[in-house]
């Protein structure tokens, strides 16, 4: 129950208080503030391999649809490579939004657990859905060999948008709360006691997450190339099926945190009740009453933003009912309440910054291309699939975070003769130079290809191979996995420990957001330069035929925006001030429920 504070003179005789970027909290709690919740038979590591397994198996099934998919749509619908493009940019932007949808239903409404067992089961029914349009006569308006195809009928159309779309409020179920779920399971002392130990956990949360891309992006993509479509998407259906089983067997070990309800309602409240608000003087902020939740830590709302610390003043006593809460809460909200805004709306502008690495990181349809029309060969009888190239990213991602982990840090901690960490901001500064970078080469290499290509004949065959080595594509994937692994670690990172627990879904699929923004931004710039190269009769720089096109302009100009992005990313650093961490900030803990032993 939220109960209205004593008299602020009581509020400061009674105990001291400190600052923190949420605000003023008490002494009272400063001993305490960063102890776990109880401890307890439930959670801790031995629940994390099913959690971690659920999600492996979601991505090894869903990343292995994706590196072929433009080739499905291609070959079964018959779609240009605009189109089809275009198309995947959608899909990716749904299944990277609906996490962000997930993520604020599970927080205030159904909790963490129910959410990640909604998406499995979704999941499994979109898989499913998928496979049947390999297997169902008719389903696709081409024909096995995909040299023949007719105009697509509202049935076709249907059950393509129909499976791919359960497959993108699937994934929004599970990875909006899988990772925070994880963490859940370990608020214990005995597992807090390392100051490193949410980097830690962050670090080889992904990396389970980036092997199991790899296996999707190698194993049933191969299994896609050498046996067709109907085993290569039946398979993903037995994974995503093992995905869901593996989740549910561990139930009754898990501790499920208790939803809070309405964080976008609260957010709501917030600003109608600023607005109300909007003519009261703060300047005599020191003389306000401020509405707290009974035992809050937070006693008054912190400087930044001041403008929504209106919100949560009693002006009267009509403010307040008998009992102590809020007479009308789109009138009076608490101190918590508007620092949970304040913390969302402050990390908007580094946030940003995420999206231009995704566009980046998200150019998944011409790779595939580029790699079919090199020579894959690594011994004479067997070549790499095309759509494995992508997986060397994700091993890079997997190396370097082991590296960094075990070794790098290690070593600096030994030469230094104390504990090195880099902060999350640094990380995410060294990401996204890397990814310039990587671009730079992506175009270079695509320059020497097309040249090659031209001079050995192919300029009017994009299918055919030419004489260099697909080896060459190995670094711009290797500096494109380091960019995720130091950016995209040390983000979520930041989102996590800037917001409190009751929003930890919401922080850990910000990301998602930005990735799903970056494919609807992808398939702008696409479609852009398509139409301006394309004008007079010019070939497009992403034709269809990428031997008559130029792909090395085009991810000449993705190089670009990302060096633009890098220097926004320094200016939006330096605004920010210093973080939650480096404040020892503090947050209201959470209640569990189905916690007993």
């Amino acid at each position: 129950m939220i109960v209205m504070p004593p008299p602020i003179s009581t509020l400061y005789c009674q105990r001291s208080t400190s600052k923190t970027p949420m605000g003023e909290i008490s002494s009272d709690y400063s001993n305490n503030m960063r102890e776990p919740l109880l401890g307890t038979s439930k959670g801790g590591f031995k629940t994390l391999p099913f959690i971690i397994a659920n999600e492996a198996f979601e991505k090894i099934a869903s990343y292995g649809i994706l590196p072929n998919m433009i080739l499905y749509l291609m070959g079964g619908y018959g779609m240009e490579l605009t189109a089809g493009s275009n198309f995947i940019f959608f899909w990716n932007a749904a299944t990277n939004i609906t996490p962000v949808i997930g993520a604020f239903l599970s927080d205030s409404y159904l909790g963490r657990f129910w959410m990640i067992g909604f998406g499995s089961i979704i999941s499994v029914l979109g898989v499913s859905l998928l496979w049947l349009t390999s297997i169902i006569p008719g389903a696709r308006p081409c024909d096995e060999s995909g040299s023949e195809c007719k105009s697509w009928n509202v049935f076709q159309l249907t059950l393509l948008v129909s499976a791919l779309g359960l497959m993108s409020i699937g994934a929004g179920g599970i990875r909006s709360s899988s990772l925070a779920f994880g963490a859940d399971q370990l608020l214990k002392k005995d597992n807090f006691g390392n100051a490193g130990i949410l980097e830690r956990f962050f670090n080889w949360y992904y990396f389970a997450a980036s092997a199991a891309v790899v296996v999707g992006s190698t194993f049933v993509v191969y299994i896609q190339d050498e046996f067709g479509w109907k085993v290569g998407l039946g398979v993903p259906v037995l994974l995503i099926f093992l995905s869901a089983l593996s989740f549910f067997f561990a139930s009754s070990f898990y501790i499920k945190m208790k939803a809070k309800a309405g964080s976008v309602i609260s957010f709501a409240q917030v600003l109608m009740a600023s607005w109300r608000k909007r003519n009261l003087d703060l300047s005599e902020s020191t003389d306000k009453v401020f509405y707290r939740r009974k035992g809050s830590r937070l006693i008054r709302p912190s400087d930044k933003l001041r403008f929504l610390n209106k919100a949560c003043i009693v002006g009267n006593a009509e403010d307040l009912t008998p009992n102590g809460t809020a007479s009308d809460p789109w009138s009076l909200c608490t101190i918590n309440q508007v620092e949970e805004l304040k913390a969302l709306l402050k990390v908007i502008p580094l946030w940003s910054t995420g999206i231009m690495i995704s566009v980046t990181m998200g150019q998944v349809t011409f790779p595939v291309l580029q790699a079919r029309s090199m020579d894959r060969h690594i011994t004479s009888n067997f070549e790499i699939p095309a759509g494995s190239f992508g997986s060397f990213t994700i091993i890079a991602i997997i190396l370097w975070i082991a590296i960094y982990d075990r070794i790098v840090i290690p070593l600096a901690s030994r030469l230094m003769g104390k504990p090195v960490q880099l902060s999350v901001r640094i990380r995410m500064g060294i990401g996204l130079i890397l990814s310039f970078v990587s671009m730079v080469v992506t175009a270079t290499v695509e320059h020497i290809r097309r040249k090659i290509a031209i001079e050995e004949g192919f300029s009017d065959d994009p299918t055919g191979v030419t004489d260099m080595s697909a080896n060459w594509l190995l670094l711009q994937h290797c500096l494109s996995g380091m960019a995720e692994a130091f950016f995209a670690v040390g983000q979520n990172e930041f989102f996590y420990s800037e917001f409190p627990k009751s929003m930890s879904s919401v922080a850990t699929t910000l990301f998602g957001v930005g990735m799903s923004l970056s494919s609807l931004i992808s398939s702008l710039i696409m479609t852009s330069v398509d139409k301006i190269t394309s004008k007079g009769g010019n070939e497009s720089w992403v034709s269809s035929n990428i031997n008559k096109g130029h792909f090395d302009y085009f991810y000449g100009l993705i190089a670009g925006l990302s060096l633009v992005n890098f220097f926004y990313y320094i200016l939006c650093s330096k605004a920010y001030g210093p973080s939650s961490a480096e404040q020892d900030g503090v947050w209201d803990d959470e209640e569990i429920v189905d916690n007993e032993e």
